[in-house]
């Protein structure tokens, strides 16, 4: 879950500098972050509506799992082919669009552990979440910052919808 979040700000961020965008626009880009805020609107859906077939094959979590992950690497590869430089607005739409299924999947993620660990494991299991994000934030961070210097951005972005790709086969 924080691999996608990091993306969308200070990894992005620095992209977005080093294309030369200016900073009011760049300070915008926050505002994708308004997902994360209102995701409590869009809960009791993911709580109940199910998926067709996928549901049946994976059940109401999993199946809204997939779909969030599968919907983070399209907008992060999105976000790879883009170019800032060129039309800002489409790195905004991919960015708008996985800041939505980047929340849907911390909604699904916060009710698939709640649901699935008894009382007396809920502590080590946010703990494992806690882990696991972090390790997600040095990738998205550090990680991604020092590939883009070797490699460039779109790989770049490339290489964490790759990542993301773990979390789906995980699911």
């Amino acid at each position: 879950a924080g691999l996608p979040f990091l993306l969308m700000f200070g990894t992005l961020t620095a992209w977005l500098s080093q294309a030369g965008i200016d900073k009011t626009s760049i300070g915008l880009f926050v505002l994708t972050g308004t997902a994360f805020t209102l995701k409590f609107l869009w809960a009791p859906l993911v709580d109940r509506l199910p998926l067709p077939i996928v549901t049946r094959l994976f059940g109401q979590r999993r199946s809204w799992l997939i779909l969030a992950q599968v919907i983070c690497i399209s907008s992060l590869v999105g976000i790879a082919l883009s170019d800032p430089t060129v039309n800002l607005a489409t790195t905004v739409l991919w960015t708008v669009i996985l800041a939505f299924a980047s929340a849907t999947q911390d909604i699904v993620i916060d009710a698939y552990r709640i649901e699935t660990l008894n009382e007396n494991e809920q502590g080590a299991g946010a703990a494992v979440y806690q882990l696991g994000y972090r390790l997600a934030l040095i990738a998205a961070g550090a990680g991604a910052l020092i590939l883009a210097d070797a490699a460039g951005w779109t790989i770049t972005y490339i290489t964490m919808a790759a990542l993301m790709a773990v979390g789906l086969v995980t699911t």
